[in-house]
């Protein structure tokens, strides 16, 4: 198993844990904030598909997915707080997103040699991920780092232990 495989495998395996979450989360759901200040997930998934996207900027010669307008705009800082939470999109729609962002990712990853993976970053970021395979290891763990309040919502609603 080489360094890409490594990297697919990550994202595969987030991924699933993920929609595993979100399966039996309805839209109104997603508007839910699971604590006091915490981030609704309707927010968190337009967060990490916008991330995703500008992660892979720092790639020369990636692709990346236009994203609707507006969407940086409403999952920006600015507006995670706001309450109540409008104009955020439904779960069918942040899921095929999601989807449409990731499949890119790993068209990115394919382009990539292993070579590739060992040149450096450049930027703020380039203290956590100084190289490019560094990068899309960020990239595919990223969903990872909001996993932990979509747990936190699903035990809020009552939801059952999925994994």
């Amino acid at each position: 198993m080489g360094p890409k495989d490594v990297i697919r495998n990550l994202a595969q395996s987030n991924d699933f844990v993920m929609k595993t979450y979100l399966q039996d989360l309805s839209d109104a759901d997603l508007l839910t904030r699971p604590g006091p200040g915490a981030n609704h997930i309707a927010w968190q998934l337009g967060h990490l598909i916008n991330a995703e996207e500008e992660l892979l900027k720092m790639i020369p010669g990636a692709t990346t997915v236009p994203l609707p307008e507006g969407w940086d705009k409403l999952h920006g800082k600015e507006n995670a707080a706001k309450d109540p939470p409008v104009g955020y999109r439904t779960k069918a729609e942040y899921m095929d997103w999601y989807a449409k962002v990731r499949e890119n990712t790993m068209k990115v990853l394919n382009t990539l040699s292993d070579a590739d993976l060992d040149k450096p970053t450049t930027g703020r970021l380039a203290q956590f991920a100084p190289t490019f395979g560094a990068l899309l290891v960020l990239i595919a763990n990223h969903p990872m780092m909001h996993a932990g309040q979509i747990v936190v919502l699903r035990r809020k609603l009552g939801k059952p232990i999925v994994i």
